[in-house]
């Protein structure tokens, strides 16, 4: 299938590696222009290298000036943004009963903030020439809020609603508005997570491995090149219909539709 990216401008948040690093590659490959950007500059500048048409920006997008930095960089490479993928770390895991006031107030500023304010840089431009992609990297505690990780939960629920009402405002303009929610995939952090658990529990990582795959109807962890191509899909011109979403990527993880 013909994405219809070739010519356009992605930029896409934290994506030196992982989830992130992932889309970027699918988007790449499909033949868009790609900004890779990440706090680590020699990844994002190695990254960046091994693409056709790509600029690493090295950038902390928490950083007061840090969207501004990234969208201006995309700009002075390729003239314009037509894709904004959204996507960043998520705060500590924490219980409800556990969290303060500015707890909540921290991990809205850590995936609330950057994110509208990207969105407000590349929207007008989006909107005048009628075509335009942000998608969100999220989480499946969007779909079911996922235990101890009450702030990841409140704050990507947060996210989530702001999307929905931009792309229902923007919709007419032919700029689609949409979540991307994995699962389980296969990336670095996922790896280091159940060598963590592995070391508490004084089993093996293949022991939690195959616990975890237990849960999982497809019966084994996602692989980042398919979340990558999901994610190039709802960035594409045959998804110009497809707004206003969150679609999840998981293996049947989460058991609601």
């Amino acid at each position: 299938m013909d994405l219809g990216l070739n010519g356009r401008t992605a930029v896409v948040c934290a994506s030196t590696s992982g989830l992130g690093a992932a889309t970027a590659q699918a988007l790449a490959r499909d033949g868009a222009n790609v900004v890779v950007s990440g706090r680590r500059a020699e990844q994002a500048h190695a990254l960046a290298a091994g693409m056709p048409s790509a600029v690493g920006v090295p950038v902390d997008l928490l950083a007061a000036d840090g969207p501004e930095i990234l969208i201006s960089a995309a700009v002075a490479a390729f003239g314009r943004v037509d894709i904004l993928v959204l996507n960043g770390p998520g705060p500590r895991p924490a219980t409800a009963t556990d969290i303060t006031a500015e707890d909540a107030a921290a991990a809205t500023d850590l995936l609330v903030r950057p994110h509208i304010a990207l969105v407000r840089l590349v929207l007008p431009a989006m909107r005048q020439q009628g075509w335009g992609r942000v998608l969100a990297i999220g989480s499946s505690g969007v779909a079911a809020p996922l235990p101890h990780l009450a702030l990841s939960n409140l704050g990507r629920a947060a996210l989530a609603g702001y999307l929905k009402t931009l792309a229902a405002e923007v919709a007419v303009d032919g700029v689609t508005v949409n979540m991307l929610l994995p699962g389980s995939i296969a990336t670095p952090r996922l790896a280091s997570l159940d060598q963590l658990v592995a070391n508490q529990s004084g089993g093996t990582v293949a022991a939690v491995e195959a616990e975890a795959h237990r849960f999982i109807p497809a019966g084994r962890y996602g692989r980042p090149d398919e979340f990558g191509a999901v994610a190039a899909f709802l960035c594409s011109a045959p998804a110009s219909y497809v707004t206003g979403t969150a679609v999840r990527c998981d293996g049947g993880l989460v058991r609601e539709l």
